[in-house]
C-alpha cells in the first residue's frame, strides 16, 4: 500500500512536472511566433513609409495614371522639384521627352525599355516610352498600363505631363 502511494506520488509529480515543459514549450513557442509577427508587421511599415516618401503622381494631359516609382537618389531628387509641369515631345515613334529644366543625379546603365518605361536621359530629361529602345538611361518608375493604353495615350501629339506629390 506505501509502495502504491509512493508510486501515485511519483506518478502524479511527474505528470506536474511534464505539464509544466510542455507549457514552457508552448510559451516559447508563441513567443517565437509573436516575434516573428512583429518582426513581418515592423518590415511593412517601413516598405510603407518608404512607399509614401516616394509617393509621386503623374498626370498625362489631365489623366492621373499609375506609377510604380524606382526608389533611388534621382527619384529622390526629381521629388524635390515637385510639382513639375513638362511639355513633352514625340521622338523616334516609340517615346515622348521633355527637358526637366535640372540636371538631377543620374546613375546611367545600359537599359532596353519597355512601354510604360519611365528614364532619365542625359540628366535632365524625362522619356517615358510606348515602345521600345536600347540606351543607358536611369530608371524612375513605370507607368502601369497595357501596350495599348501606352500607345493610345503617346502617339498621337504632343503631350503635357504633370509630376506632384
Amino acid at each position: 500500500m506505501i509502495k502504491r502511494k509512493i508510486l501515485g506520488v511519483a506518478g502524479l509529480t511527474m505528470l506536474i512536472l511534464l505539464s509544466g515543459c510542455s507549457a514552457n514549450q508552448i510559451t516559447d513557442e508563441n513567443s517565437v511566433v509573436e516575434s516573428h509577427e512583429q518582426s513581418v508587421q515592423n518590415n511593412m511599415l517601413v516598405k510603407s513609409e518608404q512607399n509614401k516618401e516616394m509617393s509621386m503622381k503623374m498626370m498625362i494631359n489631365n489623366l492621373e495614371v499609375p506609377v510604380s516609382w524606382e526608389q533611388n537618389p534621382s527619384t529622390e531628387n526629381l521629388k524635390k522639384l515637385l510639382p513639375l509641369t513638362i511639355k513633352m515631345s514625340m521622338y523616334g515613334g516609340f517615346e515622348q521627352v521633355g527637358s526637366i529644366g535640372h540636371s538631377l543625379i543620374r546613375n546611367d546603365t545600359p537599359t532596353t525599355t519597355q512601354y510604360g518605361d519611365i528614364v532619365l536621359y542625359s540628366g535632365d530629361k524625362i522619356v517615358i516610352f510606348y515602345g521600345s529602345n536600347s540606351w543607358a538611361y536611369t530608371r524612375l518608375g513605370h507607368i502601369n498600363l497595357s501596350q495599348q493604353e501606352m500607345t493610345d495615350l503617346l502617339s498621337h501629339g504632343d503631350v503635357t505631363i504633370k509630376i506632384t506629390e
